[in-house]
């Protein structure tokens, strides 16, 4: 009989001895399965290094590893805490991966995570430790209240429930709303939705939004076209209400004080804003002294990009393509780029086209570790090297961790 056949999915195993963090919310143990093998590798969401769990097997479907939930914590780790939300849990909501663990601990558990990618991906051994960033004005660094824009789903009773993992099964939010919410962001859970429906809340410090399929309920300091208005550095920038924005509300400004700290932009220098949203960076750039170029594959995203920078003239231009095509059309020679791809990352064919114009450097902003390590490696093919990578806690309680590398010409 086979290791497969003798296991089935909901069967409870172990103990087991939990291992070391891996990229993804979970860690790695290894399941003893009879055959005389170091043990099949399962990956455990709710659980912590060092710990001894009883598991329950939630996927067998992957020859490599499986999945499973510790659903009892025999021995527990000194880093594990009651979590603040009564729907994270085994089963529950998968909005966040890292309830049980204190804030320190998380973000020891990312930065482990951060430096493992880069070193198996990329060869570049990575000392630093990944950044808290608390909410402006809370007072508090527990790690809750951050999210500004949320998405929610109407369940089968019509309330706002928010998805398990890895499944499009819906858990109702808790009576008090989701923990992580922003108190910025318009409550859904005194109210009933039709059943099925998306309802994406908004808010920032003026105004708020409240979307419903097609119907949008926009109160406060609401843009012309229906959006909301964020201020980073002076400059305002006008985002569609179902636009992208990053989400905890210190997110911009700090990935915008890290971009120009690691560019150091000139007056007068050309620099390309790449996947370049709204143009949050593009401004930053502009307001440097920079002619900048923006690519931005979403349309609405450039027109709010052309609107939020009508002030610089010429000096700002965008154009709605995709980065793939759209870079050949950009100007041959290029001092600065600043790369914020999505979570797939850039790609090798960007990277090699961006740095085939040999800028002076280039800030890559990663929502990935994964992605971010992959490129790169890339990068040191072409000549470049990162002179300098940082992790911020822009997502707590979640496995996410934002980073910006500084790429610089391989002396």
């Amino acid at each position: 009989m086979t290791a497969v056949a003798q296991h089935v999915e909901g069967q409870v195993v172990g103990p087991v001895e939990v291992g070391p963090v891996a990229h993804g919310g979970h860690c790695v143990a290894r399941l003893d399965v009879g055959d005389g093998g170091p043990g099949r590798v399962v990956f455990v969401r709710h659980a912590l290094p060092g710990e001894r769990v009883l598991v329950t097997l939630t996927d067998l479907s992957h020859d490599r590893f499986w999945r499973g939930d510790a659903t009892e914590v025999l021995e527990p780790s000194p880093d594990r805490v009651e979590p603040p939300c009564p729907v994270a849990g085994p089963g529950l909501c998968g909005g966040c991966d890292w309830q049980h663990a204190s804030l320190p601990a998380q973000r020891r558990l990312k930065t482990a995570v951060v430096a493992e990618q880069l070193q198996r991906l990329a060869g570049i051994d990575w000392d630093g430790e990944v950044e808290a960033v608390p909410v402006p004005g809370s007072g508090d660094d527990d790690g809750l209240g951050w999210r500004t824009r949320m998405r929610y789903h109407a369940d089968a009773e019509g309330r706002a429930a928010l998805r398990r993992h890895r499944s499009h099964e819906l858990v109702a939010v808790p009576d008090a709303g989701c923990p992580i919410a922003s108190p910025r962001t318009p409550s859904v859970v005194d109210r009933t939705w039709p059943a099925g429906a998306e309802v994406v809340a908004a808010g920032t410090p003026t105004g708020t939004a409240l979307l419903v399929g097609r119907r949008a309920e926009v109160t406060g300091d609401a843009t012309p076209e229906g959006g909301l208005t964020e201020v980073v550095r002076g400059r305002a920038y006008a985002v569609p209400a179902d636009g992208f924005w990053q989400v905890h509300p210190a997110a911009a400004d700090t990935l915008v004080g890290a971009v120009l700290d690691g560019l150091a932009p000139r007056a007068g220098e050309r620099a390309f804003d790449l996947y370049g949203g709204v143009g949050l960076f593009a401004g930053a750039l502009v307001d440097a002294g920079c002619q900048v170029w923006g690519l931005e594959s979403g349309r609405a995203a450039v027109a709010a990009a052309r609107r939020n920078l009508a002030d610089a003239g010429r000096d700002a231009r965008f154009t709605a393509d995709r980065v793939e095509q759209g870079l050949a059309k950009l100007p041959r020679t290029v001092d600065l780029v600043v790369l914020d791809p999505p979570r797939t990352g850039a790609g090798a064919r960007v990277v090699r086209d961006v740095l085939a114009r040999r800028p002076r450097a280039v800030a890559y902003v990663a929502c990935d570790p994964a992605a971010l390590a992959r490129d790169l490696a890339t990068a040191g093919k072409h000549g470049y090297e990162a002179t300098s990578i940082r992790g911020f806690d822009l997502f707590p309680m979640t496995q996410h961790v934002e980073c910006v590398a500084v790429l610089r010409p391989t002396s």
